[in-house]
């Protein structure tokens, strides 16, 4: 579901850009508003679930690949606002380092899995948790608002590809960038993430949830509900993290490339020629293209890759953290 660069028009790319900018103004303003220190420190523990969350290709009917996002697991954590903060700075550490999406297609993958995503898969959550009574109303609204919110973000993607030919093309007609109508992109993306990613979303969700619940239910936003206070301790957290990091190769397994993510050379064979905006695009050298780095075999640089990004994300959001406190300590001096 990553968007690489030329593959949606400048047009595109700079609409999403421009709603994006609305959206993370109003998500920061909620996220000051709604986190203590302790929690804005924790959210870089969250994003780092989604990012290494989003290394775990699976396969697709299709012979395509996908991933889980984690974007309702941060959501129900956090709230949607401090997901959507989360899973965009996930994704500009995967554009930046890693070349998993394209730089012009920021604000594009923002929209779809930052934005979009988060919401609604909270606010099914939100609708079912509200109307079943207990934790499974909790269990059943995540699984059935993380599968949706997917697979919503999904058909915005399609959408997005899908009207490429249709909007921009040259005077013989032929498409400049994704070359592939609505009625090939929306079942090429709808039915693998319908049948497999979804599923996968929904399976994540939950389990990290519960975990994570079990061990720092303190770290939650939302309201245990138990009444009873309880122990909390981020090491079982660490620990999973780290067999995830440990486990990442997996994702390496998963033969073939996700739909609208392949290089010009492997779209040229596919579509019997490359589209001049593509062809002739934007390029960014990614640190650590590929998750991979020169000299080390495929699974230990995944693996190291995994570490880079979750060392970055905790980093970031601990350095925001202390920003936050620092600031809250001027405010009260100010009044004082």
């Amino acid at each position: 579901m990553h968007v690489p660069d030329n593959y949606l028009s400048p047009q595109t790319d700079a609409v999403a850009a421009v709603a994006m900018v609305g959206v993370w103004a109003h998500c920061a303003k909620v996220v000051r508003k709604q986190l203590d220190q302790k929690h804005l420190a924790f959210l870089g523990v969250a994003a780092a679930f989604s990012f290494l969350l989003m290394m775990f290709n699976v396969p697709l009917p299709g012979g395509t690949t996908g991933h889980a996002v984690g974007g309702t697991l941060v959501a129900v954590m956090l709230g949607p606002e401090a997901a959507c903060i989360a899973v965009s700075v996930a994704l500009a550490v995967q554009a930046v380092v890693f070349g998993d999406g394209g730089i012009l297609a920021f604000g594009v993958n923002c929209f779809n899995m930052a934005f979009v995503l988060p919401f609604v898969g909270y606010g099914i959550y939100l609708l079912i948790s509200t109307r079943i009574p207990g934790e499974a109303g909790r269990r059943v609204g995540m699984a059935v608002g993380s599968y949706v919110g997917i697979n919503v973000a999904a058909l915005c993607a399609a959408i997005e590809f899908g009207i490429q030919p249709a909007l921009f093309h040259d005077a013989s007609g032929a498409a400049l960038y994704c070359p592939y109508p609505l009625s090939v992109s929306i079942p090429a993306m709808m039915i693998p993430h319908l049948l497999v990613a979804g599923v996968v979303e929904a399976v994540s969700t939950v389990a990290i949830y519960s975990f994570v619940k079990s061990a720092a239910p303190e770290y939650l936003l939302a309201e245990d509900g138990s009444g009873k206070p309880r122990r909390s301790s981020l090491v079982p957290v660490a620990v999973l993290m780290a067999a995830l990091v440990v486990l990442t190769p997996l994702g390496l397994l998963a033969e073939g490339d996700a739909w609208g993510e392949w290089d010009a050379e492997t779209l040229g064979e596919l579509a019997g020629s490359v589209p001049a905006g593509i062809a002739d695009g934007f390029s960014f050298d990614a640190l650590m293209p590929d998750y991979s780095l020169a000299g080390l075999p495929d699974a230990v640089g995944y693996m190291l890759s995994a570490v880079v990004g979750v060392a970055l994300l905790v980093i970031v959001f601990k350095l925001l953290s202390g920003l936050g406190r620092g600031q809250a300590q001027d405010g009260a001096a100010a009044r004082a």
